[in-house]
């Protein structure tokens, strides 16, 4: 599609009336839209990224007072995992990382959540 068809198809798009979407169709417009971003056909969309934080989990746990095997138990981890980042065999990945972060700001949250859920 060439710039100038491009522009028009925005044009009309915004001049005629709309429908609210439903949800299953704003989720499938957007798909739409990632899949043509993703293949560089559409760079007129929002992209957002998100700075997700390192988290030192040895640091955290210190500062709670706990051992390896109460955080994991506490939190949800599995000890050898925990224990694997803190040696720095392996590394929490972003959605953990985030969950670590509230963890080290707000973890009475965390509990309070985990224990509703049980």
């Amino acid at each position: 599609m060439t710039t100038k068809t491009r522009a028009k198809s925005a044009v009309k798009k915004t001049t005629r009336a709309r429908k609210p979407q439903t949800v299953g169709e704003s989720i499938i417009q957007g798909l739409k839209e990632a899949i043509a971003w993703t293949k560089g056909e559409n760079d007129n969309v929002r992209v957002t990224l998100v700075h997700v934080p390192e988290v030192d989990v040895r640091k955290v746990r210190l500062k709670m007072g706990l051992s390896q095997a109460q955080f994991a138990t506490k939190f949800g981890f599995p000890p050898a995992t925990l224990r694997n980042w803190e040696q720095g065999r392996s590394h929490p990945d972003a959605p953990t990382r985030v969950l670590l972060a509230v963890i080290a700001k707000h973890p009475a949250a965390v509990e309070d959540v985990l224990r509703k859920a049980s």
